[in-house]
């Protein structure tokens, strides 16, 4: 049966940041995953994780300032010493949450810039980086993301990711599928989901086309989940959306998986 993890970045609002790990493990989540942990020292995320006994299933490499319009520096011509920074943070994070599983985030296509010369950037950083990590036990992964929520994202479908995994060649750079993206942007959730399954090592849902419960929309993301189940993923499932209420009054559709309202 899926793992599901609490995406503290994006559930528990209620509440600061810190105190998110306590209002998981409170419902019953035995793992979160953070888009950028970096608010806070990594001991003290540390100590959140060890007083309620949750595992740090995922979180992204420093993308920049996003009030800028960063999303990431990997696929960017000219930024690779931001990249390399970035990465030296996150594995040193990384390090201290015993947390294996790391996203990297491509960037924008600004105005005018050259494609071809930005998947070749992409493809640099992350066989360099597909280097540093090939010992460590970390699994790196890439998320298509749709150019409705963000647009100019580079990493835009589950097609191009293929081929830069291809390209790049490394065992343990795995697809992050998050299906809420994927019916946005490609659908036939069911047959994508199965064909994609052997490079898949996380997934994260949310309801669609509003990005809140995932029992809630167009999408039968609760049927999505029997469909991981029966095609045995034993990975984690990030619960990355926007309680239309508070995240407690939302998590009804969660008991099957061990999670309290």
């Amino acid at each position: 049966m899926p793992k599901l993890a609490a995406n503290l970045s994006w559930i528990y609002q209620e509440v600061p940041f810190l105190q998110r790990f306590g209002a998981a493990a409170a419902h019953g989540f035995k793992a979160v995953e953070i888009l950028f942990p970096y608010e806070a020292p990594a001991v003290d995320i540390a100590a959140e994780l060890k007083k309620h006994k949750l595992t740090q299933a995922l979180f992204n490499l420093p993308a920049g300032d996003a009030s800028k319009g960063e999303r990431g520096f990997a696929a960017l011509p000219g930024r690779e010493a931001d990249f390399a920074a970035a990465l030296d943070k996150a594995l040193d994070y990384a390090k201290v949450l015993e947390c294996t599983t790391l996203h990297i985030m491509s960037g924008m296509i600004a105005p005018g810039a050259d494609v071809k010369a930005m998947h070749k950037t992409f493809i640099s950083n992350l066989k360099m980086t597909a280097d540093r990590t090939a010992k460590s036990g970390i699994t790196l992964v890439l998320e298509p993301i749709n150019h409705r929520d963000i647009p100019g994202y580079f990493t835009n479908t589950t097609g191009q990711v293929e081929q830069i995994m291809k390209e790049v060649a490394a065992p343990h750079l795995k697809l992050q599928l998050d299906l809420y993206h994927m019916q946005v942007t490609e659908g036939d959730l069911t047959k994508r989901t199965e064909r994609l399954f052997p490079i898949t090592a996380h997934v994260q849902i949310a309801g669609n086309p509003d990005r809140n419960e995932p029992d809630i929309g167009e999408a039968n993301h609760l049927y999505l989940l029997d469909v991981l189940d029966r095609l045995g993923y034993q990975g984690y499932v990030g619960l990355e959306y926007k309680p239309k209420t508070t995240t407690g009054a939302g998590l009804g559709w969660a008991a099957k998986y061990g999670i309290k309202a």
